[in-house]
């Protein structure tokens, strides 16, 4: 689905199903360098249970125009001028990594526009490692090569995929390379810098899920604690074994999490 945001193209995948005005609707919101398929199980079936998905390519991601957004609230603020464009008055919003960021901070300055909030591989702060924003910022492969490996547990690095034959860690790098000269760097610098948004959890009115991974080596589900406490009457789903690519080494249980919230 093309959309016009800001003046400037957006994608959004809808799930194979046609976006329908009145429908419920759910936001998916990618991390830093990827793009909408990384919720291909997981859009396909809200859109096929009554929902309209928009599964987006974030500013400077996939097949949207850039430049990149370089904040975590000028990302929250663009996703519901997204849903000012498609006359959405309110979404269920979902996130992993960057993206649960900026749709947390969606959910804490723009309540009523949000239904349901799922929070996935989200840790506040959620800090970045000097040496891959130095990678990054240099656009070294070097940075695709860290987040791909800390992004996986051991068992996503030698196998491990449910579909025979695919390569999970071939599919992520070969993703974040897709991504342009500086995007990976403005995504992570956002998400290093967006330090003060626990103030704001308290605040969250609608039913919220954090969804973590208890090898998750980028944003290590301990960072989560606080966020998970703060928030009135937030739950939390911790997949057993998994990294941060939660919806390429979990996506069932991924699946399962987001139908309890959603």
């Amino acid at each position: 689905m093309d959309i016009t945001v800001d003046g400037k193209a957006v994608f959004a995948a809808t799930g194979g199903r046609r976006f329908e005005p009145g429908r419920p609707s759910v936001v998916f919101v990618h991390g830093g360098g990827l793009d909408h398929t990384v919720w291909a199980l997981q859009t396909r079936y809200f859109a096929y249970h009554g929902r309209n998905v928009l599964a987006i390519d974030m500013p400077g991601h996939g097949r949207s125009a850039g430049p990149a957004l370089e904040s975590i609230p000028a990302m929250a603020d663009w996703v519901t001028r997204l849903l000012d464009a498609l006359e959405v008055e309110k979404a269920a919003l979902v996130g992993h990594s960057m993206g649960s960021l900026a749709v947390f901070d969606a959910a804490a300055r723009h309540r009523k526009r949000v239904t349901a909030l799922a929070l996935l591989g989200v840790s506040l702060p959620m800090p970045v490692t000097a040496s891959l924003l130095s990678a990054a910022e240099a656009d070294e492969h070097s940075a695709f090569d860290m987040v791909t490996l800390w992004g996986h547990s051991r068992d996503g690095q030698v196998g491990g995929n449910r579909a025979p034959g695919l390569w999970m860690t071939g599919a992520a790098v070969r993703l974040l390379e897709r991504s342009g000269p500086g995007v990976l760097h403005a995504c992570l610098k956002a998400a290093n810098d967006y330090a003060d948004g626990l103030a704001m959890a308290g605040g969250i009115e609608c039913p919220t899920l954090l969804v973590l991974g208890d090898r998750d080596l980028m944003t290590p589900a301990e960072g989560a604690r606080a966020l998970g406490e703060t928030i009135p009457g937030a739950r939390t789903v911790m997949l057993a074994g998994c990294g941060h690519m939660m919806m390429a080494e979990r996506p069932d249980e991924v699946l399962d999490a987001l139908i309890s919230i959603l």
